[in-house]
Order: structure tokens, then C-alpha cells, then sequence
């Protein structure tokens, strides 16, 4: 197929296809994009154009010798074509276009590149999500995903504006930098100049942001990107971009302040409602009621602590787990009563894949007193009459599904936590015309590994203490250290965390004290953090951060459930990349090169050099 080369070098484009409209009528224009379809109607040809703002219907009269190439097209050849704008005949317009009350009258038409036949077509979304991984520059080509990367980049706008205008400072932090425990495995990078040594790529920009305050930035933020190898979830990916914003002389209050007013521009943007003042909640009472520190709040259903009224009943399961300090939590779902056993068996196995023992249910019409009415899994360990009393208590009008577990309090909560995503998302209980938020506070600075027998930081080992609790840390009294609250906010929306932060640690006694009931020596700390506890002995003001996820603020505005839609080359749910095959093998020239030596069985190395020293 020839090209004639009288387009882009000599005649440049004047409109995007997707933007032709009524006004244009009469108007000569240039566009250049992507035939999304032909149709041959004898004499005529009809051909969609397809660019970034959608498509437009063209017709090409193959007799005009400008448009002699126009019966050779075929799906996704790149053509660039110079036309009138028509209105559409009446009867003819398409409804389902934006553009479909004109169409364009080709007069002249070239063909920039050819294409083969693709995989699969651009805007069918029934095609697998493997193969549009693998082909992603094409499915990047459908009105979907290009809309909701363009969402993203005005997002990140917003952001950046709204910020900018409050008197922060975006600043970049390095990306090859020290490796520190931040909680998740760090990726690392071989450093060829110094043989056996290693840069980390960041968790976080934690140390640097709080760097930047003790150098008096004060307001600073980044559109940062993260990296941390551990295991994924559809709203988890191995690298991701995060809104990093930190500041100095504040407080709790005040750094919430700001980020409430930012969610608040950004709902009115993108959602066009005003989300008003944020309500806050306290970690427990958010596992207490919801099972989880990020509740959905679009659904009432809550949980109900038992443990009391089990004390009577003189069930053995019950008892053991009260007299080891645990807890019997119960959901009550009115209305879900007539569950076959297959049915509730299913719930059973969704409670133990989040840590429970088993699952006691209760179900049908506690008011009646016809026999079968109401059926337990207790219901030959536990008197009739004390079932039917749990059950009205966990289901007031005596007919629902009752679900009971008895364990230590998060696996408790966790396991009636998945059963009430459960049931919202099965009984539509969920109100997905609404968003709703909530700050989640006063989170606990610790959690006990008991395998490990240790302290560890429920966040960062940066996070500060409550005032009222900075004496028990000072004074390293380990037997008191679950009850040392944070200076720790969550911002959740829809049950996501989309942004979480705390008050950071600005005194050096505090933080060798935070590093100590982490179990670090002194020496452990200086060698992972010695440059950081220097810089606090020069002067720090006190200061807060938080950092926003990008990926899911941006999922969320986008009404999708997968993370990897909304970023343009993610990586599958194995952290691989089927579009470039990434990771892959090196050669072994570049192994010797940066002096590594791979393990038995692990890789494979492509040249033949001898092996290099292990590192």
C-alpha cells in the first residue's frame, strides 16, 4: 500500500475525532487515528475513526483518486484524513455516539501504518483479562481504559493544584536508596560499583519526608512512587504511586484537616456531591461494630459481642475460649433464614480462610413454635430455649441466619468481617449510588507477634505515641505496651483505606526508646538508621504525614473493583508483566559484571563465562 506523506509533515491535524459535533457542520478538518470499523455499501465506503476522544463516522468514495486506498483498509490501520463535516440525513444519526449527528466527507486519505489482524477487538470487553494483559497497548485503545487513565492524570491535577495552592513544595526522593524495615520485603538493586552491597527501592519516602522537615521544607509533597514485594490482591500491585504529603508544627488535627478539605475538592470535582465534614471513628469501636479498621459504611449490618451472655450457657467450645481471654462475637442477617446446609457449609469455610476454628448458625423463625421452625449447629449442646435467646438477640425479629465465633478478638472479627462483605455484596445491602467516609483513630501503637514473641509497629517504627501513653514507652514497660494508642489516622472510603498517616516521632530520645521496644540493639540501630537519629539531634519540629494511594483513590472515582484497571502496564496477581515477559533471566555476563552468583536451580544465565563469586 502506498502513502503519499502529505499528512503530518504537511498537514497537521485540526480536531479529535471524538469532539466533531453539530457546530462543526460546513467545517474542513485533518484527523488522524485508528479505523475502529468498515463497512463497504457498494459505491460507498464507511469507515469509523478512532482517536483518544472517540470515534466519528467518515465516508470514502473509492472512485475520487484521493481515496483509492480506501477499499484496502482494514480494523486499527493508523490513516489521517482531510474532509468536510456533514449533518447526518434525518433518520440517520446514531444515538450511542457522541458524534452521532455528523460524519465526515472524505476528500483526501492516507494511510500512516498498516496493522495486522489483532488479537481480539479494542472495545470488547468479554475478552479475558490474560489476553488483554499480554496485548495491554491495544486495550489501552478502548474508550474504557484510556477514560480511566485520563481520570487518573486529572486526578493527580487536582491533587497537585490543590496542594500547590495550600503552600506545598512537591520535592523528589530518591528512588535507589537505603534498605530499612518498613514492614513488607524490599526490593533490591545490586550495586556494580560496590560489589556486595545493595540499594532498596523505597516502601516508602518516609525517612527522606521527614528528612526534608528537619531541613525546613514544611509543607512538602510528591506524587511518589513505592515498591514492596509481598503478595498481591486486586487492589494491590508490587510498584504504586502514592500522594506523600508531610508537614511541620502540627498536630493530629491539623494534618487531617487538610487532607479532609482535599477529599472534599476532589468528591466535588469527580463525583459532583459535597461530602461534608468526615466522621471519626476509634479503631476498636470500628472492629467491635464492623469487624475490620476499614468498615464499609454503604450497609448497616453490624456485629454484636456475646461474650457475656455466653457465660450461662455452659457450652464447653464457649467457655475454653472466654477463660483464654477471647471473645464470642455474632452477625445476625434478618432475613436470611431459609439458607440450605450447602449454603451455610460455604460460610463455614469462608469464616476458617480467615483464621476461625469453625462457625456456630443458627437459623429460622425463633417466634415460632412449630417444630423445625428453628435449627442450630448447638442445638444438642445448648437448651432450646437459650438458642432461640442468642438468635433473637443477634436477629430481633426471630427469623434470619445467625453466625457465631468464638476466638481471640481479631480472628474473631476478621472471620465475621468477610461474612458481612459476604452478605452485603450477595443481598445488595450495599448503596453503591454512595460513597461514604470515615477517619479511623486512636489505633493501637503496637501488635504482639506471638510467634515471634515481639513487639512489633502495628504502622512504622516513626509513628509517635499518645502524650498520655509516652511514659509506658519511655519507660520500656513492656506488660503495658498494648495499651499505648497512636497518633494514627486511616482515611477510608467504601471500605478502602485510601490514605493513611500519623504524627511522627521528633525527639531522639523517643525514637531510640520506639527502637528499643522493637527489639533493636544499638547497634542494629545506628546501622539501619544512624543518619536519621543524627538528624534529629539537630533541631526537628514536630510534624505529621500521610500518604494517599493513587492506584485506589483513583479506582474508587472510576466505579471498578481491580487496581490494574486504572494503571496503564500492571503486573498480574504473580507480580509478572505477560506484556514484556517481565521478570526474566539476565545473562551471566551481567551477573559476574555486578558479582553475583545465582543459586543452584535458580535462573538461568545465558553466556558462557565461569560462575561469579556468591555475594
Amino acid at each position: 500500500m502506498t502513502q503519499t506523506g502529505s499528512f503530518v509533515s504537511k498537514q497537521k491535524r485540526t480536531h479529535y475525532a471524538g469532539s466533531l459535533r453539530s457546530e462543526h457542520a460546513g467545517s474542513t478538518v485533518v484527523l488522524m487515528g485508528w479505523i475502529d470499523g468498515r463497512r463497504d455499501h457498494g459505491g460507498l465506503v464507511f469507515v469509523d475513526i478512532r482517536d483518544r476522544e472517540g470515534t466519528v463516522q467518515v465516508v470514502l468514495d473509492p472512485s475520487l483518486p484521493a481515496m483509492a486506498q480506501a477499499k484496502e483498509l482494514r480494523g486499527e490501520f493508523v490513516v489521517a484524513l482531510r474532509g468536510i463535516v456533514r449533518v447526518r440525513p434525518e433518520g440517520m444519526t446514531n444515538k450511542k455516539l457522541k458524534t452521532g449527528a455528523v460524519e465526515v466527507e472524505a476528500q483526501e486519505l492516507e494511510v500512516l501504518s498498516e496493522a495486522k489482524t489483532p488479537p481480539f477487538q479494542v472495545n470488547d470487553e468479554s475478552v479475558g483479562e490474560n489476553l488483554r494483559l499480554k496485548y495491554r497497548y491495544l486495550d489501552i485503545r478502548s474508550e474504557r481504559l484510556n477514560g480511566f487513565l485520563r481520570k487518573r492524570h486529572e486526578i493527580v491535577r487536582t491533587v497537585r493544584n490543590y496542594l500547590s495552592d495550600d503552600g506545598f513544595i512537591e520535592v523528589e526522593t530518591p528512588i535507589l536508596y537505603k534498605s530499612t524495615p518498613e514492614g513488607a520485603r524490599d526490593y533490591l538493586v545490586p550495586s556494580r560499583v560496590n560489589q556486595g552491597t545493595f540499594y532498596a527501592l523505597p516502601q516508602s519516602p518516609q525517612t527522606l519526608k521527614q528528612l526534608l522537615m528537619i531541613g525546613g521544607i514544611d509543607r512538602y509533597f510528591q506524587i511518589a512512587r513505592c515498591f514492596r514485594d509481598e503478595d498481591l490482591r486486586a487492589d494491590r500491585q508490587p510498584e504504586f504511586s502514592q500522594i506523600d504529603v508531610e508537614m511541620s508544627f502540627v498536630d493530629q488535627d491539623d494534618i487531617m484537616a487538610v487532607n479532609e478539605k482535599m477529599a472534599q475538592v476532589i468528591w466535588k470535582k469527580f463525583r459532583g456531591t459535597d461530602i461534608g465534614p468526615i466522621p471519626r471513628m476509634t479503631f476498636y469501636e470500628a472492629m467491635n461494630r464492623f469487624g475490620n479498621d476499614k468498615p464499609d459504611l454503604r450497609f448497616s449490618l453490624e456485629l454484636s459481642d456475646l461474650t457475656a451472655d455466653v457465660k450461662t450457657l455452659g457450652f464447653k467450645v464457649f467457655d475454653d475460649v472466654v477463660a483464654k481471654n477471647g471473645v464470642v462475637k455474632g452477625l445476625g442477617v434478618e432475613g436470611a433464614g431459609e439458607m440450605s446446609r450447602a449454603q451455610i457449609d460455604k460460610l463455614v469455610d469462608m469464616a476458617k480462610k480467615s483464621g476461625a476454628k469453625g462457625l456456630v448458625w443458627i437459623k429460622g423463625d425463633a417466634n415460632s413454635t412449630a417444630p423445625g421452625a428453628m435449627t442450630s449447629a448447638v442445638s444438642k449442646a445448648i437448651p432450646e430455649e437459650k438458642v432461640k435467646a442468642l438468635h433473637k438477640k443477634l436477629c430481633p425479629s426471630g427469623n434470619g441466619l445467625s453466625l457465631i465465633v468464638a476466638d481471640t478478638f481479631d480472628t474473631a472479627c476478621a472471620s465475621l468481617s468477610a461474612l458481612r462483605l459476604h452478605f452485603g455484596r450477595e443481598l445488595k445491602l450495599i448503596d453503591e449510588s454512595k460513597d461514604k467516609f470515615v477517619w479511623i483513630i486512636d489505633f493501637p501503637l503496637f501488635e504482639y507477634d506471638v510467634e515471634g514473641g515481639r513487639w512489633n509497629a502495628r504502622h512504622h517504627p516513626f509513628t509517635s505515641p499518645q502524650n498520655q501513653h509516652m511514659d509506658i514507652l519511655k519507660n520500656d514497660d513492656q506488660k503495658r505496651f498494648g495499651e499505648i494508642l497512636a497518633k494514627a489516622y486511616d482515611l477510608v472510603c467504601n471500605g478502602h483505606e485510601i490514605g493513611g498517616g500519623s504524627v511522627r516521632i521528633h525527639r531522639s530520645d523517643v525514637q531510640a526508646a520506639m527502637f528499643k521496644a522493637l527489639g533493636l540493639s544499638m547497634e542494629e540501630a545506628k546501622d539501619k538508621f544512624g543518619f536519621f537519629m543524627e538528624a534529629l539531634s539537630y533541631g526537628t519540629p514536630p510534624h505529621a504525614g500521610i500518604a494517599w494511594g493513587v492506584d485506589r483513590l483513583t479506582m474508587i472515582l472510576c466505579n471498578t473493583d481491580a487496581i490494574r484497571d486504572v494503571i496503564a502496564f500492571p503486573k498480574t496477581a504473580k507480580a509478572t508483566d505477560l506484556m514484556s515477559e517481565a521478570p526474566n533471566a539476565v545473562s551471566r555476563d551481567q551477573l559476574i559484571e555486578l558479582g553475583i552468583r545465582l543459586a543452584p536451580g535458580v535462573g538461568e544465565a545465558t553466556a558462557s563465562q565461569p560462575a561469579a563469586p556468591t555475594v
